[in-house]
C-alpha cells in the first residue's frame, strides 16, 4: 500500500503534468493570436489557471518539505518541482503578453513574419513536454534498473504521441452512440405480452493488468461510456503512471459534478490481492484480465467471477505462392517491427515453397536491416544460411521481442494446419492474388481476425473505429476480437403485460 509521503510525491507529478498540459495551452493559443484569431481573454483566463496552478503546487511542495523532510532523490524532485514551475508560470506570463501584442498589430501596424515566432512555439512544446517527460518517468527508470527488455520497456512509455492518442480514443468514445438502453428487438406474443430485449451495462467490471499504461484511459472511457464502474488492478511496472492517469480522470469527474469513484485503482500491487479480487463475486460482476500468458491463465482457472478472455498474440503472416513481395515484404516489417511489445505483433511467417527461393532472402534482408533475429526450419536456412535453426518451441512462442520464426510448407493446405495447431486465436494474414486461397484462408483459419493483404497490427480498437478497446478477446462466448462498447453490455428482457396469467 502507498505511504502518504507517495501519494503527496504521486499528487505533485500529476499537478506537474497539469500545469505542464495548461503551459502548453497557453503557447497555442498565443500562437493562433498572432495569426489572427480571437482567442485574447482565453489566454488570459488560462495564464490565471497558471498561476493558481503554480500557487497550488509550491503549497504542496512546502507541505512535503516541512512534514516528510525527504533526503537524497526525493528532495531533489521537491527542488526541481519549485524550479520548474517558477518556469513555467513565465511562459504563462509571456504567452498573456503576446496577446497584448496582438491588439497593437490589429490597429494598423505592420504585420511581422511570423515563421520564426511558430518555429519558435513549436520547439518551446517540444522542450516542455520533454522537461516533464524527465520528471516523471519513474516507471521507465525502474524498469531500465530491473533490466526488463526493451520491447516491454515500450509498453510502458507514455510519449507525448501516445499521450495524445489516449486523449482522442477518449474523444472517440465520446462521439460514439450510447449503446445502454436500445431495445434490440420488440415482439407481441399471441397472448398479447409486448417482449423486448434490452441493452444494459455489466455493472461493476475489474480489469487485470500489466504495463501499458494507456489501459487505465481506456477502460475507463468504455467503462463510463457504457454505464459501468471500473476497478483497475495494474502492475507494479506502471505504478506510477497509472496512479498520475487514474488523477487526472478522477479530478475531471469532479469538475463535473460526477462520481470519483466511476473509476477506482487498486495501489497495492502485491499479487494476493489479485487473488482476492478474483473471489469478490458479490462486489465484480466481470473479470477481464490483459497481460501475459501466466496472468491470464491464473484468472481463468481460478476466478470464481466471471471472466471474458484476453489472449495472447502468436500471429502469423502466411506469404502464399502468387503473393506479391513487393507488398509482402513491407507488410511483414510493419507487422514485426512497428511496435514489437504488443499482442497484434506478427510472430511467425508461414511461407510456400514455390515463391520461397524469392521471397526468404528478400524477408531476411529487410527484417535484418530492422535488427530482427530471424529463426527457421531446415528448409529456410538451406535459402539463407545465416537464418538461426528453429525449434519447435519457437513454432509456439509469443516472443514479444525482435525475434521471428520462418516455416517452410507445401501447400495452403499445411499452412492452415501449421497455424491453427500454434496460433492462439488471435490474428493471422495471409498476402495472395488468389481469391479463392483469400477465401480459403479466412473460412478455415480459426482467430478473431483474419487478414488478407493487411499488416496484424490493425488489430485494435482505435483502428476499428471502436474508440478504443479494452483487449483483444480470443474466446468465443460473448465477445471475441477488439472489445469495444458492444462487449461491456448485456441485456435484459423487458415485458409488458395488461394482466396475462399463464394457464
Amino acid at each position: 500500500m502507498a505511504t502518504h509521503f507517495e501519494r503527496q510525491l504521486e499528487e505533485l507529478h500529476v499537478q506537474i503534468i497539469t500545469m505542464g498540459s495548461l503551459c502548453e495551452k497557453a503557447i497555442s493559443l498565443s500562437n493562433r493570436a498572432i495569426r489572427g484569431d480571437k482567442c485574447i481573454q482565453e489566454i488570459f483566463d488560462t495564464d490565471k489557471e497558471i498561476d493558481t496552478k503554480e500557487r497550488e503546487i509550491e503549497n504542496l511542495c512546502m507541505r512535503i518539505l516541512l512534514h516528510q523532510q525527504p533526503v537524497a532523490r526525493d528532495l531533489r524532485e521537491v527542488s526541481a518541482a519549485l524550479k520548474m514551475i517558477s518556469d513555467m508560470e513565465r511562459i504563462g506570463d509571456h504567452a498573456a503578453d503576446i496577446s497584448e501584442m496582438t491588439i497593437y498589430m490589429s490597429n494598423g501596424a505592420e504585420k511581422p513574419d511570423l515563421t520564426d515566432i511558430r518555429k519558435m512555439a513549436k520547439e518551446t512544446v517540444v522542450m516542455l513536454n520533454w522537461s516533464v517527460e524527465a520528471y516523471v518517468e519513474k516507471d521507465i527508470e525502474k524498469a531500465e534498473k530491473d533490466g526488463m527488455k526493451a520491447s516491454l520497456i515500450d509498453r510502458l512509455r507514455l510519449t507525448e504521441e501516445r499521450i495524445a492518442g489516449m486523449a482522442e480514443g477518449l474523444r472517440q468514445i465520446a462521439d460514439l452512440e450510447d449503446p445502454i438502453g436500445a431495445t434490440l428487438w420488440e415482439k407481441v406474443r399471441p397472448n398479447g405480452l409486448r417482449i423486448g430485449k434490452r441493452v444494459v451495462p455489466l455493472g461493476v467490471v475489474g480489469i487485470i493488468y500489466e504495463s501499458r499504461p494507456n489501459v487505465t484511459a481506456d477502460a475507463f472511457g468504455l467503462c463510463f461510456k457504457t454505464g459501468n464502474v471500473v476497478i483497475l488492478r495494474g502492475g507494479s511496472d506502471a505504478i506510477h503512471s497509472n496512479l498520475a492517469v487514474t488523477k487526472v480522470i478522477q479530478d475531471g469527474l469532479k469538475k463535473c459534478n460526477l462520481p470519483e469513484d466511476a473509476i477506482l485503482l487498486v495501489e497495492n500491487t502485491d499479487r494476493a490481492v489479485v487473488n482476492q479480487m478474483m473471489k469478490l463475486n458479490e462486489y465484480i460482476d466481470v473479470l477481464i484480465p490483459r497481460g501475459g500468458a501466466g496472468l491470464i491463465a491464473n484468472v481463468v482457472q481460478n476466478s470464481t467471477v466471471p471472466v471474458i478472455e484476453t489472449g495472447t498474440g502468436n500471429c502469423h503472416i502466411f506469404v502464399d505462392e502468387t503473393a506479391d513481395l513487393d507488398m509482402a515484404v513491407p507488410i511483414i516489417v510493419n507487422a514485426k517491427t512497428q511496435r514489437l511489445g504488443v499482442c497484434n505483433a506478427c510472430e511467425s511467417l508461414v511461407i510456400h515453397e514455390k515463391i520461397a527461393e524469392e521471397a526468404v532472402p528478400a524477408i531476411y534482408k529487410a527484417l535484418h536491416e530492422k535488427g530482427v533475429e530471424v529463426r527457421g526450419d531446415e528448409r529456410a536456412r538451406e535459402i539463407v544460411p545465416e537464418i538461426v535453426t528453429a525449434t519447435e518451441e519457437d513454432w509456439g512462442t509469443e516472443y514479444l521481442d525482435a525475434i521471428i520464426s520462418v516455416k517452410i510448407v507445401s501447400s495452403i493446405e499445411e499452412a492452415i494446419a501449421h497455424i491453427n495447431k500454434y496460433n492462439t486465436g488471435h490474428s493471422e494474414s495471409i498476402i495472395t492474388k488468389d481469391y479463392t486461397n483469400a477465401l480459403k484462408f479466412q473460412d478455415e483459419i480459426d482467430a478473431a481476425a483474419v487478414y488478407v493483404n493487411a499488416s496484424t497490427r490493425f488489430t485494435d480498437g482505435f483502428e476499428f473505429g471502436f474508440g478504443a478497446e479494452i483487449g483483444i478477446s480470443t474466446q468465443k462466448l460473448h465477445a471475441r476480437g477488439p472489445m469495444g462498447l458492444e462487449a461491456l453490455t448485456t441485456t435484459k428482457y423487458v415485458i409488458f403485460g395488461d394482466g396475462q396469467i399463464r394457464p
